[in-house]
C-alpha cells in the first residue's frame, strides 16, 4: 500500500466521522437507550396490572430489547456513517479478528445470549438453580443473565456459563411451581395420621395451587443419629413469588398440629 492509498483511506474515515455524524450517533444512541428504558417502565407497569401475565410481558420486553439494540446499532452505523462497501468489508474483518482475540469471552457470552433467547432453556421469571445459586431470572441481556436470589441479592452470570453448565428451572415459564417440603417423624409414630395432617394443611393454605395434585414420598432416613420416617410433601404454589411464604405456612401449621396430636418426632422419641 503506497502513501496515496493511506491518505485516501484516512480521508474516507475522516469524512465518515465528521462532527455532524458523531452528533447523530450520540443522539441515535440516546434515543435507543430512551426507548429501551420506556419499554422497561411500560413492562413493569403491565406486570403490576396483569400479575398473571408477567412472565409473558417480561419475555416480550426482553425480545424487544434484544432486537432494538442490535437493529438500532446496525442502522446507526449504516445509515449515519454510510461507509463504502469496501471499507465495511475491510473494517469488519479487522474488527472481527481483533475482537475475537481481545473479547473472546464477551463474544462467547453474546452468542450464548442469542442462543438462550431462541433455545429458551429458561425464561425471564423462572425460578432456577445454577451453581449453588437459586433465585428468579429477572433479565436475560446480551452479555449476562441477572438472577434475584431469595435473599434479595442480584447475581450476574455470563451467558456463556449457561451453555456448558447444568441449570434447573423450577417452573419452566409457568406461574405455579412445585414446592417440596420434608417432615420427619419417629418410627413408631402414626404415619397415616401425620400424612393426613400434612395434606389437610396444604390444601387449606391460601398459597396452594389445587389444580395440581399433592403427592408424598415416604422413606426411612437417618435423623440426628436415629432412624426416622421422612414424609416428603410435593405440592404446588399458585405463584412462584409465594414459594417461601407457602413453605413457611405449611411448616408452621404442621408443627403445631403434630404437637397437638402427639405425633412423635425423631429427636423426642424414646
Amino acid at each position: 500500500m503506497n502513501n496515496n492509498d493511506i491518505v485516501s483511506d484516512l480521508a474516507v474515515v475522516a469524512d465518515m466521522f465528521n462532527v455532524y455524524a458523531m452528533l447523530l450517533l450520540v443522539l441515535g444512541g440516546s434515543l435507543i437507550w430512551a426507548i429501551n428504558w420506556s419499554i422497561r417502565r411500560l413492562s413493569q407497569n403491565l406486570m403490576e396490572r396483569l400479575p398473571s401475565r408477567r412472565f409473558l410481558v417480561l419475555q416480550i420486553s426482553t425480545l424487544i430489547s434484544f432486537t432494538l439494540y442490535i437493529a438500532g446499532t446496525i442502522s446507526l452505523i449504516v445509515g449515519v456513517l454510510q461507509p463504502p462497501k469496501e471499507f465495511m468489508l475491510a473494517a469488519g474483518g479487522s474488527i472481527a479478528v481483533a475482537l475475537g482475540f481481545a473479547l473472546k469471552d464477551i463474544a462467547a457470552s453474546l452468542v450464548a445470549g442469542l442462543l438462550l433467547l431462541f433455545d429458551r432453556p429458561f425464561r425471564v421469571g423462572d425460578r432456577v438453580s445454577f451453581d449453588k445459586v437459586y433465585g428468579e431470572i429477572v433479565s436475560i441481556g446480551l452479555r449476562a443473565v441477572r438472577l434475584q436470589t431469595l435473599d434479595d441479592n442480584l447475581v450476574t452470570i455470563p451467558n456463556s456459563r449457561f451453555i456448558t453448565d447444568v441449570v434447573a428451572s423450577g417452573n419452566a415459564g409457568a406461574l405455579d411451581m412445585m414446592v417440596v417440603t420434608d417432615f420427619h417423624i419417629a418410627l413408631d409414630a402414626d404415619i397415616e395420621k401425620a400424612q393426613s395432617i400434612i395434606r389437610e394443611v396444604i390444601v387449606t393454605s391460601r398459597y396452594a395451587y389445587l389444580k395440581k395434585p399433592v403427592d408424598f414420598a415416604i422413606e426411612e432416613v437417618a435423623v440426628a443419629n436415629r432412624i426416622g420416617i421422612r414424609l416428603r410433601a410435593k405440592a404446588y404454589v399458585l405463584d412462584v413469588h409465594y414459594e417461601k411464604a407457602f413453605q413457611s405456612d405449611i411448616v408452621l401449621r404442621v408443627s403445631t398440629l403434630f404437637r397437638e396430636n402427639s405425633i412423635k418426632r425423631p429427636l423426642f422419641s424414646e
